[in-house]
């Protein structure tokens, strides 16, 4: 809910700059209106950058307790080579193409600091990044490596990796990332992603799953 109505606040900041944009833009004179255009012109590009940060400040998701936030199964099309199928949780589904013996989920999560933490705020994630690695070291280093990204940043804004690079900027605020061990893949395995305050776990669902893990 937080970031939902931070996301809300900035979405407004962003709507009012662009009101101000298009007054200035609308009144009359020559030289002072060309002067008032430049300026308008900028207040509407600042807005933009406003109004997609927004959007890219809402793609996170408050974790209110422990909750499953996707679902993975794998078919294989041969050796070391699967479809995997993400689907978090409201349902949306990725088909991708890894390659290897074990497959892992990276996620961002964003925890608050200092005196906000006290405030019961919980923390943040978004789903980011699926990869793929071989067993064999030697063909982890020579064979052909697969990842995918789950969220694509919206036209290069992205806020959380200003606060992961610059952390003294942003004192209340940590940029993590938060991975599932490696677990293996196996034709029709189906593993349970859930998320906590400590970061990602991986489970097996089915049976198939459930060999693969114990006997990987």
């Amino acid at each position: 809910m937080i970031f939902t109505l931070l996301a809300l606040l900035i979405g407004l900041i962003a709507v009012y700059i662009l009101y101000k944009a298009a007054r200035i833009l609308w009144q009359n004179s020559w030289f002072v209106g060309f002067c008032r255009g430049l300026f308008g012109l900028a207040l509407i590009g600042l807005a933009a950058v406003i109004a997609v940060t927004a959007f890219d400040l809402y793609s996170y998701k408050q974790v209110l307790q422990e909750q499953v936030v996707a679902t993975i199964n794998f078919d294989k099309i041969e050796d070391q080579h699967y479809f995997a199928v993400l689907s978090d949780k409201n349902g949306k589904e990725q088909r991708v193409e890894l390659r290897g013996d074990q497959w892992q989920l990276d996620a961002r999560i964003v925890k608050w600091k200092g005196y906000l933490a006290t405030f019961g705020l919980k923390p943040a994630y978004r789903l980011e990044r699926l990869s793929g690695r071989y067993y064999d070291i030697e063909q982890e280093t020579t064979e052909k490596r697969t990842a995918h990204s789950v969220h694509p940043d919206l036209y290069g804004v992205d806020l959380w990796q200003v606060v992961n690079k610059h952390p003294d900027w942003f004192p209340i605020v940590d940029a993590v990332y938060g991975s599932a061990t490696y677990l293996p893949m196996k034709d029709g395995a189906l593993f349970e992603i859930t998320l906590s305050n400590t970061g990602l776990v991986a489970r097996p669902v089915n049976q198939v799953a459930r060999d693969a893990v114990s006997t990987f």
